[in-house]
């Protein structure tokens, strides 16, 4: 390809809006545009790449076994009111209407249309066990769009689904697409995680994500040192680090705390380290059909530790998503206010997280305004009804593993599989004939990779002060050949043009900038930096004073000068082989 007859759009200066290195980066080498928030065109460069991104997805998905198909992006409400997710979805579902009234909306994801296809062609367990795959665009309304491609409103998706007579085939393909995700990725050049995570909106007891490790990231990923193990920080369980201090236990005291209500104010009044504090806070419990309920759970954490949501979430009797009680309605029940709760003699279901299980002389509410208890210990003054996991890991905690230290590192979800179970197949009558003959529900498997997210995470952990550096099996180039004054020198014009010409029949997708003296030689090169082609050559009179071309790698900057009559041979060893 030629420049002088391509889009090339590079920019300067990258807008204000842009707040991350990829999505900057995206911008001024012009591989994206915006149109309107969260929306994006492709343009030639940025499309290139995002073709070898899918390429890569799709020759690694047809190794599985998988099936491509592709299904409609548009979907009936039917389908959604059948699996209850029409009422559960938020406002990010995108509904609209056609000429008709008939409800359908944009599908963020295709569980339902693919149960809809299965239980319709398949009947048998001899059919199983079957998976398909698309790369599709989706449209999921965030609120609140941003670092460009990375959250976008549509974006495109490599999205599986897997269907089996059985739970022990559903494992058996859940671990097949799990070392095909690993090959995705490693593929591409990534440093990444997979770490145990919660299954969310879509599903499923077990599910696994796929974190590319960048201070971009809005995740937060827990992973041993030795590899032993991995979570999502909404998951991760740890060794809480205690220092082993034994004391004597002494009598409690009621002191007065005036206005000092936070753990922040408490440890500064008295002096003490929040380790050895307590608080309580009071959240509603559900129902028998798990309804809201105004019969208040209190949680009980070392005033140090910060709450985790997500595995709260799934105690039985805590009603989700969580929420907590209103002071109103604390006062109501407790006689006390948030700020002076604590467990002695409050007379509500108390969860104790096991990070207060070993506390020994703590400080805690005495659920009297401007008061609490110094020197408290179990037993002896209050006690707990329940022990539960509800602390966030701490990155000086131990693996829950085998002890061995433990890292903490954001993270950008790239992909995320899930054992769906029956539930899709349950909503929707999903069954098969099972080797008796008789009916039974197939179990799903579901496994998604953002490849427009994907590419951009590629950028993230890819790129320098100058600009991308590609990995090579993605990048939109091989070769960039650029024409250095060519006006001095028709030698420049014809050596690179017959270079050009070599490169395309080695099969070496290769850039030519044959602008003119238009676009001054410090343009070229630096435009040839900020869009990351691998390799770079350059000639120019002074250079074909020595009978040679310049070449440089972009990723480690090395520059070579190779004689003329040596170009073919260096072409096949060096930019064919890299």
């Amino acid at each position: 390809m030629k420049i002088s007859n391509y889009l090339l759009a590079t920019v300067k200066e990258s807008p204000a809006d842009a707040e991350i290195a990829s999505h900057k980066l995206m911008l001024r080498a012009g591989l994206i545009r915006k149109l309107a928030s969260g929306l994006y065109t492709w343009l030639p460069l940025g499309n290139r790449a995002l073709k070898k991104v899918e390429n890569i997805v799709r020759n690694e998905m047809d190794k599985s076994g998988a099936m491509e198909i592709c299904m409609p992006v548009v979907q009936p409400a039917e389908l959604w009111l059948e699996s209850d997710r029409w009422s559960q979805m938020g406002p990010e579902l995108f509904r609209l209407q056609d000429r008709n009234d008939r409800d359908f909306c944009l599908g963020p994801t295709h569980e339902e249309v693919i149960t809809d296809l299965v239980r319709k062609e398949y009947s048998s367990y001899r059919q199983l066990p079957a998976i398909f795959y698309q790369i599709q665009t989706k449209f999921r309304d965030e609120r609140r769009p941003r670092f460009g491609i990375m959250r976008s409103r549509e974006f495109i998706m490599k999205d599986a689904y897997s269907f089996h007579s059985d739970e022990e085939s559903l494992q058996e393909t859940y671990s097949i697409m799990h070392e095909t995700y690993s090959n995705i990725f490693s593929r591409l050049k990534l440093n990444f995680r997979s770490v145990a995570a919660d299954s969310g909106s879509i599903g499923g007891n077990t599910s696994h994500e796929f974190h590319v490790l960048a201070d971009a990231g809005e995740d937060e990923i827990v992973f041993s040192t030795d590899g032993k193990y991995a979570a999502n920080i909404e998951l991760a369980e740890a060794h809480l680090h205690t220092p082993n201090k034994k004391e004597e236990k002494r009598d409690s005291k009621l002191v007065d705390t005036g206005d000092a209500t936070s753990i922040d104010s408490i440890t500064k009044l008295l002096g003490i380290d929040a380790k050895k504090t307590l608080k309580t806070l009071i959240v509603h419990g559900e129902d028998k059909e798990g309804n809201i309920s105004n019969n208040l759970v209190a949680l009980l954490l070392r005033g140090d530790q910060e709450l985790n949501v997500t595995k709260t979430e799934k105690l039985k009797g805590i009603y989700s998503p969580l929420k907590f009680a209103s002071n109103q309605l604390i006062l109501k029940q407790t006689g006390s206010t948030i700020g002076s709760l604590g467990p002695k003699d409050l007379d509500i279901h108390k969860i104790a997280d096991f990070s207060v299980e070993g506390l020994c002389n703590f400080v805690c509410g005495a659920n009297m305004a401007g008061k609490h208890f110094t020197d408290m210990n179990w037993s002896e003054n209050c006690s707990y009804d329940q022990v539960a996991d509800l602390r966030m890991v701490q990155g000086n905690d131990k693996s829950i593993a085998d002890r061995s230290p433990i890292e903490i590192k954001r993270g950008i979800e790239v992909g995320h599989i899930f054992q769906l179970g029956a539930k899709y197949s349950e909503s929707m009558d999903a069954s098969i004939l099972d080797s008796n003959g008789k009916a039974t529900l197939m179990q799903m498997g579901c496994y998604g990779i953002g490849i427009t997210r994907l590419l951009a995470s590629c950028i993230e952990q890819n790129h320098d002060e100058k600009g991308i550096l590609w990995p090579s099996e993605i990048a939109p180039f091989r070769l960039i050949i650029l024409q250095i004054d060519a006006h001095k020198s028709a030698d420049v014009i014809s050596i690179s043009e017959s270079l050009y010409n070599k490169s395309l029949i080695f099969d070496i997708e290769s850039l030519l900038d044959d602008r003119d003296r238009k676009t001054s030689p410090g343009v070229k090169l630096t435009e040839s930096e900020l869009i990351g082609i691998p390799h770079r050559i350059v000639v120019s009179p002074r250079t074909l004073k020595e009978n040679a071309v310049e070449y440089t790698n972009r990723q480690t900057g090395a520059k070579t000068k190779v004689h003329i009559e040596d170009i073919e041979k260096f072409l096949k060893e060096t930019v064919c082989i890299d």
